[in-house]
């Protein structure tokens, strides 16, 4: 048993949809959350230095007596995982776009998948879609401007719902019935990406939203058990919040998403 917190990282605010699936999941586990703020979004940004933001975050929360760090970041999993994994002696949970249940899921042969730049570039993704492209038509999208309107809290205006639009419909139209979230960030705009999939309901087909969260908890709650680390039944969780960014207003909409407080 080992009641130190797991530690949670991403860019922004994105992998707080991590933190509140790992809260349902693990309820005697207290999670430490580092949202860098500062230099969100990573998916743009060149690898090398991803991977120094990465790690940054993990060393906060290894400050912090983590037993366990989950990467809640598909951009900062493509670019550092294997750095991390290399370097910390302590279990490092990843986050993969969810091609593979999406396509053997498909009916229409066809998945699209939405991702930042980072994402689809990284070799796993790459290696993952490769296994899988003999089965489906695995269609890549860059989210763009997804990422911005979330750390903007403004994923339920107008504006969010016409990005989305201007990048969903597309893959509708294409044949698509399954779209993979493939970057934390995504499930905040679940709403906008539902409204667009039900103004397109004519298309004769259902069409499914696939999200990687219950597999990377899954995962954790897997390795918890594997090394013994899995927190006394009934302890009493701790909850905190950091990031690199101003501290204050942040701070704050971490607090306020996360849907913990209030």
């Amino acid at each position: 048993m080992n009641n130190n917190p797991i530690g949670v990282l991403d860019s922004g605010v994105g992998g707080l949809s991590v933190l509140r699936e790992l809260r349902a999941q693990l309820p005697d586990e207290s999670l430490y959350y580092y949202g860098d703020g500062l230099n969100c979004p990573y998916g743009p940004k060149p690898a090398g230095e991803v991977i120094g933001y990465v790690d940054e975050g993990v060393r906060l929360l290894v400050g912090q007596n983590a037993k366990m760090v989950v990467v809640a970041c598909n951009s900062g999993t493509a670019a550092a995982i294997g750095y991390l994994r290399a370097k910390y002696p302590f279990p490092i949970v990843g986050m993969e776009p969810a091609v593979k249940p999406a396509v053997l899921a498909t009916r229409t042969g066809v998945v699209g998948v939405l991702a930042t730049a980072n994402t689809l570039r990284g070799e796993l993704f790459r290696a993952t879609s490769a296994k899988y492209a003999d089965r489906a038509k695995i269609l890549m999208v860059e989210g763009k401007g997804f990422v911005e309107l979330v750390e903007a809290d403004r994923e339920n205006t107008p504006e969010a719902l016409e990005t989305v639009r201007r990048v969903v419909e597309p893959l509708i139209e294409a044949g698509a019935d399954r779209i993979v979230l493939g970057c934390t960030h995504y499930p905040f705009l679940r709403g906008a990406i539902e409204k667009v999939i039900g103004g397109r309901a004519g298309i004769g087909r259902a069409v499914e939203i696939v999200d990687p969260t219950p597999a990377v908890v899954h995962r954790v709650r897997s390795l918890l058990e594997e090394h013994d680390m899995a927190a006394e039944t009934g302890h009493k969780p701790e909850y905190k919040f950091f990031t690199a960014a101003k501290e204050g207003e942040y701070l704050k909409m971490l607090r306020r998403k996360s849907g913990f407080f209030g």
